[in-house]
């Protein structure tokens, strides 16, 4: 993130780059936190501030809702490659999932014999 500001991207660039990078990655809370903490340590010493806190928290959740519905897409095309056409219900639960449940049931799916064992581990 110092590379950045020191070679003064504008504003989009950063955040494109924060996208990508949150798309990559899952930091921990206390990692992104400390990583946050550190941006605007840099915005104040180098009287920038490409991205407001404000935008950091917009950003950090659509990167979340991203992130889920990324997650959401692989989970939904591996349950109906090994299982075949999803049912309804299946559909449901998974545009309903949280990032947890999805974890979940991504792991579940390996060893599940049957899709509802996959849901109801």
């Amino acid at each position: 993130m110092r590379i950045l500001y020191e070679r003064h991207w504008d504003k989009q660039r950063v955040i494109n780059l924060f996208g990508v990078v949150d798309w990559l990655m899952k930091l921990p809370p206390w990692l992104n936190r400390q990583v946050f903490d550190e941006i605007e340590t840099i915005e104040e010493r180098e009287k920038v501030e490409y991205i407001t806190s404000v935008e950091r928290i917009g950003l950090a959740r659509g990167m979340a809702k991203g992130r889920v519905e990324g997650q959401t897409r692989l989970l939904k095309r591996q349950l109906e490659r090994r299982f075949g056409v999803l049912p309804e219900w299946a559909t449901g639960k998974l545009n309903l999932a949280t990032e947890q449940e999805l974890e979940n049931w991504g792991e579940a799916i390996l060893t599940a014999p049957t899709l509802e064992a996959v849901f109801n581990p």
